[in-house]
């Protein structure tokens, strides 16, 4: 008995210390019975960080959040049969977004699988092809051949984990009863001089320097602009406008691609697109003879579908990692390469600038939106989804972070959060676009990024109150501002908005639930404002109130798509006008 639960610890110690040995900083942990030994030997661990979170869905998402945020491998663990499955959604995030997850499952042995085995499911190749690589391990064994074993799958998941394209790496552990570790003494007390760990080396994809001249002759002098979807690099946004500005090119800069609020104004950054690109006229007037665009796609479809129209333009798409995300099928040119590396590269041999008219244009219908923007927000006196965004740019602190949800609130930050001369982290779940999970994610992300607010959906923040415990149990100090228009509010933008008999019962789903209950439920403060001075003073309360404050702002549905189209038709009509000066 004894000599089974020495092999088992040992076996399970050498994966636990080389997991931190590579760079595993945090562990996220759901308890259950068959994952006892790993949960306890990680707790056991001097230097690992463990976080406990019984809803294994709100689990993934935390632990997602918190890799987002830190840029680093975290572990996410939970016993056998569906708790697993619930790790599901945030896999598949994680996959889509290139998030770095170690999803160990513990696992019935062999010989209890598919035997009508109480807790027992087919977990082997469970997540399919949503992680980028799966082992079924071993049963635990000291033996040297079988202690390398551990280690080395241990540095191998965080590897392949954090190799370009970043994502979840799932392992399956079997093991048998009984399933409580030696922990007396600490397995991790002792250093053992022969025991060595693998030492990682990351390394950039770069070019060649002829790939590099042959690029820049391919676009220097011709109307170009780059295009940053959500990306997010540190020191990346200064690089790239010193190049845009280098050589005259406009950036059209998705929120999520951190250049709207790097810290500095420009005026190559273009943040109105989405309002400028839903003329005709403009998208004609506008066409480039190059597009580079870094990261992914950005949330605007009128730059989504402007891009998918042109034609006879080169696209360079640059992906690092080969993930080949392009939905609109426009790439011309496939750069395999890091985004840091090539900004560099072209900086320092581009030097030729493109007409001076082509960036001009491009700026001042920027501006001219921008004006109306301001003017429209001046008259407006009631709660308004968009001058909530308006207003949250003005206020949010330096050096914070802001968490957008899903559906309307990342659409209304792209529309209504223009550049600041503020640094603020803007980040969100935007591989799968799904609702799920963003209260968890945010207040993982919380972790690293402080003072952090979340800006989420009614629907989308009843779908993760369980997340919520986190912030009680371990104190997180999170502001959340919950839009709450009753329903799904981007539905009534769809053309199913213009079927009225269903509707509401299929499509605005109106919870008309109560929140300041779930605020008491998880100790946090909560602020129900009707207009802008309580907003402004809720904001105020909570930035000197550590811990979490929930801010109510209920807005109506219905007036909210009518503000939105009498906003974007004042635009179209400044532009015309401009047009045709």
């Amino acid at each position: 008995m004894n000599d089974h639960r020495q092999v088992m610890t040992e076996y399970l110690a050498a994966f636990v210390e080389e997991l931190v040995q590579a760079g595993v900083k945090e562990a996220v942990i759901s308890p259950g019975s068959r994952s006892t030994p790993i949960a306890l030997l990680m707790a056991e661990h001097p230097t690992l960080k463990i976080y406990v979170d019984v809803d294994e869905r709100s689990a993934g998402f935390f632990a997602l959040g918190i890799a987002k945020a830190s840029k680093r491998p975290v572990v996410l663990l939970c016993t056998s049969g569906t708790a697993a499955a619930n790790y599901f959604p945030a896999v598949a995030e994680s996959n889509l977004s290139q998030v770095p997850l170690l999803v160990l499952t513990a696992d019935r042995p062999h010989e209890l699988r598919n035997v009508g085995a109480p807790q027992a499911m087919d977990q082997v190749q469970l997540f399919g092809t949503h992680v980028k690589d799966f082992t079924d391990m071993a049963l635990p064994e000291n033996s040297t051949e079988m202690l390398r074993f551990a280690k080395w799958h241990g540095s191998k998941a965080v590897d392949i984990a954090m190799n370009a394209p970043r994502g979840p790496v799932h392992l399956n552990f079997p093991l048998r009863e009984p399933l409580m570790p030696i922990l007396e003494p600490s397995p991790f007390a002792v250093t053992d001089k022969k025991r060595r760990h693998v030492h990682i080396y990351y390394t950039h994809e770069v070019l060649e320097d002829a790939v590099i001249t042959q690029i820049i002759e391919a676009c220097a002098g011709k109307r170009g602009v780059f295009v940053a979807g959500p990306l997010d690099k540190k020191a990346f946004s200064p690089k790239i406008v010193a190049l845009a500005e280098q050589i005259g090119w406009p950036i059209l800069a998705d929120p999520l691609s951190q250049l709207r609020s790097y810290g500095a104004y420009s005026d190559v950054v273009i943040d109105q697109y989405d309002a400028i690109l839903q003329e005709e006229a403009v998208r004609v007037a506008l066409q480039p003879e190059v597009v580079i665009r870094f990261g992914a796609m950005p949330v605007s479809k009128s730059l989504s579908k402007w891009l998918e129209a042109l034609e006879d333009v080169m696209f360079y798409v640059v992906d690092p990692g080969a993930a080949w995300k392009d939905p609109i099928k426009a790439v011309t040119n496939m750069i395999h390469c890091d985004e840091h590396f090539l900004v560099q590269a072209l900086t320092e041999g581009w030097q030729e600038k493109t007409t001076p008219s082509w960036t001009k244009m491009w700026h001042d219908l920027n501006g001219k939106v921008q004006a109306v923007m301001r003017e429209h927000m001046a008259e407006l006196e009631q709660l308004d989804e968009g001058k909530l965004v308006y207003e949250l740019r003005e206020w949010i602190p330096e050096r914070a972070g802001l968490f957008i949800g899903n559906s309307m609130p990342i659409r209304d930050v792209d529309t209504y959060f223009a550049q600041i001369n503020k640094q603020v982290r803007m980040l969100a779940n935007r591989g799968a676009n799904g609702i799920d999970g963003v209260v968890s994610s945010a207040l993982g992300a919380s972790l690293t990024e402080q003072p952090m607010y979340l800006l989420i959906g009614d629907l989308s923040f009843y779908h993760d109150m369980n997340g919520l415990l986190m912030a009680k149990k371990y104190g997180l100090n999170l502001t959340i501002i919950v839009v709450n228009n009753n329903g799904g509010g981007i539905f009534s933008f769809l053309p199913q908005a213009k079927e009225p008999k269903y509707f509401e019962t299929l499509f605005g789903t109106g919870a008309d639930l109560d929140f300041r209950y779930a605020a008491a439920l998880y100790e946090g403060d909560f602020h129900e404002v009707k207009d802008w001075d309580e907003l402004h003073d809720a904001l105020d309360k909570a930035q000197f109130h550590k811990g979490l404050d929930i801010i109510e702002v209920k807005t109506n549905r219905y007036e909210n798509v009518d503000g939105h189209r009498a906003l974007w038709e004042r635009i179209a009509t400044e532009i015309r006008e401009e047009l045709a000066k």
